[in-house]
């Protein structure tokens, strides 16, 4: 039988590499999009000795038009059962310190190369009956964590919107709400873990709890019973207690992943 095909933003580290190794032991064929052509090859060469599946490479940056033209040239001309949008991109500075193509590079990997991959795969994958779409959001878009928390919220509107055009049909799309993970991530942008180690959880148990979730139906899915409990909470809090609470402590990110 052919092998499902999964293709994944970002896969090069963090989450996106432990969806990779999740999925290929699950017995997918992937294809791993990031910019960082040394970590795609490392880790493609790794999932075909470790697990016999294939991993194709294709290095593609999601700030640009090009690569977003890339990327969606695979998606319309080959099947893509599974999309995975996880492609990250933050900022050590913050609205005011940032300059305007900084944050608008920023909202184009999280937000606008995300709807437009999002709407090329469930096209497809509604002609042919079948299909799944990931969209990696954060917990940070129920703050107001600057550009990086709004094109979260607009990343979970749009898979929210898109997800009740598709009720009925054989496509899942599930949004995902991670909070702190442990990665390179902070390492790399030469920051301090911020908060306490109990709020951290593991790539593996936030790729297990969202890939079982996605698999279920479930449109929202947010990995760690301390998160949900948190974003059952921030339903009531008020808008200005969340200002108060994200100021300060808005640390944009830049996973490179």
């Amino acid at each position: 039988m052919t092998r499902p095909r999964a293709l994944i933003t970002g896969a090069s580290s963090g989450l996106g590499r432990g969806y990779a190794l999740d999925l290929a032991a699950d017995q997918y064929d992937l294809v791993l999009v990031a910019r960082d052509e040394a970590r795609l090859r490392e880790l493609a060469t790794s999932i075909g000795t470790e697990h016999g599946t294939l991993a194709e490479v294709v290095v593609a940056d999601l700030s640009t038009r090009s690569g977003i033209d890339v990327v969606r040239t695979v998606i319309e001309t080959s099947r893509i059962d599974l999309l995975i949008n996880n492609a990250g991109y933050g900022l050590k500075q913050g609205l005011l310190e940032s300059e305007v193509s900084e944050l608008e590079g920023q909202d184009m990997v999280l937000a606008g190369a995300v709807r437009e991959l999002s709407l090329a795969a469930v096209k497809q994958m509604r002609s042919r009956g079948r299909g799944g779409l990931i969209n990696v959001s954060s917990m940070a878009a129920l703050t107001t964590m600057g550009q990086y928390a709004a094109s979260k919220m607009s990343t979970l509107v749009f898979t929210e919107a898109l997800a009740g055009e598709l009720r009925g049909t054989p496509v899942t799309v599930t949004a995902v709400l991670p909070g702190f993970i442990r990665t390179r991530f902070h390492e790399r942008l030469g920051v301090e873990r911020p908060g306490p180690g109990w709020i951290w959880l593991d790539v593996h148990e936030v790729v297990a709890a969202s890939l079982r979730d996605a698999r279920r139906g479930k449109v929202i899915s947010i990995p760690g019973a301390s998160y949900r409990a948190a974003a059952r909470i921030a339903r009531f809090v008020p808008r200005s207690l969340v200002r108060w609470g994200s100021t300060g402590f808005s640390l944009s990110r830049r996973d490179e992943s």
